[in-house]
């Protein structure tokens, strides 16, 4: 189980939102190449990724002497999934009632004539 609120504190600062696209393009990525990728110091990109990896948006994996960094893109599909997706569904169903009633025969008619009005 995820923890929302971690969540949402991460995707809130542009920095940190940066540093999971740089990871979306390229995955594996050092503590090196993220910080060439940001104007900041490497204190200020290990403090965005530590706020990351907190929230379960970066994994890391040691590789020798090198910690690798990943994308895990879970806990924003359940974000979407909890909070998004619930807040489209009343959109979609009135397109599909619209969609429905366009193609049916009178309300096809109906259509027509607004056009010609129009």
């Amino acid at each position: 189980m995820i923890d929302e609120d971690l969540v949402f504190k991460a995707l809130a600062d542009t920095s940190r939102r940066f540093l999971l696209d740089l990871l979306r393009e390229r995955d594996g990525q050092t503590l090196g190449e993220l910080e060439w990728e940001l104007t900041m110091t490497r204190f200020g990109v290990m403090k965005h990724l530590k706020v990351l990896e907190e929230a379960g948006l970066v994994i890391t994996r040691k590789e020798g002497r090198e910690k690798l960094h990943f994308l895990n893109a879970v806990p924003i599909r359940q974000i979407h999934d909890r909070w998004i997706d619930k807040y489209k569904e009343h959109q979609v169903s009135a397109l599909v009632d619209l969609k429905k009633s366009l193609e049916s025969p009178r309300g096809g008619k109906a259509w027509n004539k607004a056009k010609k009005t129009a």
